[in-house]
């Protein structure tokens, strides 16, 4: 198996982010079951909510309308997904003061290889504390750690003891730790997986301990190698650092389904504004245009479209995903409709034109960011027959 290299690894999982954000910036939603995700979208889903919310049994990815069934009382907030990216690249940036080493995983969440720093402090629950109390005094929010030797531990580890947790797990208490987890604790063990381990009377991590390894693979494949590894805490993966985005996007799903052509192509003026303002954000150029959409019936199609450059306002990101829109059957009507952009590489001026329009851009964009929503853009975006108002 090799000798395994000694690392510190943290995982840092801000806590229950998008709402966590809103009632930073609404102080009076504290302590209220806050849930991200619009009460007049009920066929939408909850993106995340507050900790009161969750004990009501409301959770991410759950529909709008379970979310209203089981808390009637909570306070349904359209996600803001501008604002969460300006917090989170605020977050990323603390990070890299600790480390020059940090692997985004997600938005709110990112391992960071803090090997050979431990000596700046005196422990590890001083170095995992200094790092909460910096997300606590610059952000004001609160963030989940966990420490130990490789990836898989910390990940374990940020999630024990939520929220504000913080989690040391050492080479000596790996055993104690694992052995008592059920199956879907390791990483990459899904609904599937859990169900073929359950069958073979396979529930804990102790008892998957027990089977061999040649056993596992024969019936597992290469899962079975990892769930061998993974039982005993073994993970040699290192941090990998990502300089830059890969994709970005947005969608939405409408409260009821859209057939009127020009409606459709509203909603795609919304979604480009959208993504073509993070685009800019990030001083990003990309070359594949994609459009997601999604009939009645759930079945989703994509389409999409790639050049050598493709520009960067918002009308010609609409352009292109309207473009691909009208090779799809409208007659059926949408349920959902979404536009990503990826090949993603940092933006370079191309031209004269380019140049004015990335001027005019960039004063909608700050006159947009000044206020925290669209104030400026093209009128057909509040057009009051939009059947998704």
């Amino acid at each position: 198996m090799g000798v395994i290299p000694l690392r510190t690894i943290a995982h840092v999982d801000m806590d229950a982010f998008y709402a966590a954000v809103e009632i930073l910036d609404s102080p009076s939603l504290a302590g209220q079951p806050v849930i991200i995700g619009s009460r007049d979208s009920p066929r939408g889903v909850v993106s995340t909510c507050s900790y009161e919310a969750r004990r009501y049994g409301v959770h991410s990815a759950m529909p709008v309308r379970r979310a209203l069934e089981l808390c009637p009382q909570g306070v349904f907030i359209p996600p803001r997904h501008d604002r969460y990216q300006e917090v989170s690249q605020a977050l990323f940036a603390l990070l890299r003061d600790f480390s020059p080493l940090v692997e985004p995983l997600s938005i709110d969440e990112a391992f960071l290889d803090m090997t050979g720093c431990e000596h700046f402090y005196s422990s590890l629950e001083d170095l995992g504390q200094t790092i909460k109390d910096a997300i606590s005094q610059r952000l004001r929010l609160s963030a989940s750690i966990g420490i130990a030797g490789n990836k898989f531990l910390a990940k374990l580890g940020s999630g024990l003891k939520k929220p504000d947790g913080l989690v040391i797990i050492r080479a000596e208490q790996v055993d104690e730790v694992l052995t008592p987890l059920p199956v879907d604790a390791l990483w990459g063990v899904g609904a599937k997986t859990t169900k073929q381990l359950a069958r073979l009377g396979i529930n804990t991590v102790g008892q998957l301990r027990q089977v061999q390894e040649e056993w596992l693979v024969r019936t597992f494949g290469k899962m079975g190698r990892q769930l061998f590894l993974l039982a005993r805490g073994i993970d040699e993966r290192p941090v990998e650092c990502q300089s830059e985005a890969k994709s970005l996007g947005a969608e939405s799903t409408f409260p009821r389904d859209i057939f009127d052509p020009r409606a459709l192509e509203t909603e795609l003026l919304r979604l480009a504004i959208q993504v073509g303002r993070r685009l800019r954000q990030g001083n990003f150029s990309f070359r594949t245009l994609t459009l997601k959409a999604r009939y009645p019936d759930f079945t989703t199609l994509t389409r999409s479209k790639t050049k050598s450059s493709w520009p960067r306002d918002d009308w010609s990101i609409f352009a292109g995903a309207r473009d691909l829109l009208h090779t799809l059957d409208l007659t059926k009507g949408f349920r959902l409709l979404g536009i990503y952009l990826t090949g993603l590489y940092p933006f370079q001026q191309l031209n004269l034109l380019e140049e004015d329009r990335g001027r005019l851009t960039k004063v909608v964009d700050k006159l947009n960011e000044k206020w925290g929503r669209t104030i400026i853009g093209p009128a057909r975006v509040w057009e009051k027959n939009n059947p998704n108002e």
